[in-house]
């Protein structure tokens, strides 16, 4: 099988824990990242949250957003479905792992945005 152009990480297990609202995935490396629901849909890589170019969307109102589903996309990422009807994010096992390696660093930046925008975490 051949692999896709770039993709250096490979997930080993995913899990959706629905209960906790979070996603865990293990990587072949021996990392494992655990992810909540809510800043999956906020860092969504979508085009709606992400915009063309450098109009990323700040998404507030989304602690209480819970995970519905989880698809595979070819061998290269999943499609991550929330209960807000969130569905066209793509996320890349790369992507992923960057998310995870990087998460409280974006989780802060999200937060100070959503201060500076006078919005909130809760719907």
């Amino acid at each position: 099988m051949t692999e896709p152009i770039g993709i250096r990480h490979h997930p080993k297990e995913i899990r959706v824990k629905r209960e906790e609202k979070a996603l865990e995935v293990d990587f072949e490396d021996g990392r494992t990242f655990r992810f909540p629901a809510e800043f999956l849909r906020v860092e969504s890589p979508s085009a709606e949250v992400q915009g063309h170019g450098s109009d990323k969307k700040i998404v507030p109102g989304r602690r209480h957003v819970a995970i519905t589903g989880v698809e595979a996309v070819g061998n290269y990422a999943i499609r991550i479905r929330f209960d807000d009807l969130h569905d066209t994010g793509i996320y890349s096992w790369d992507k992923l792992y960057e998310l995870g390696e990087n998460q409280d660093e974006i989780w802060q930046t999200y937060l100070e945005a959503l201060d500076s925008l006078g919005l909130s975490r809760d719907p």
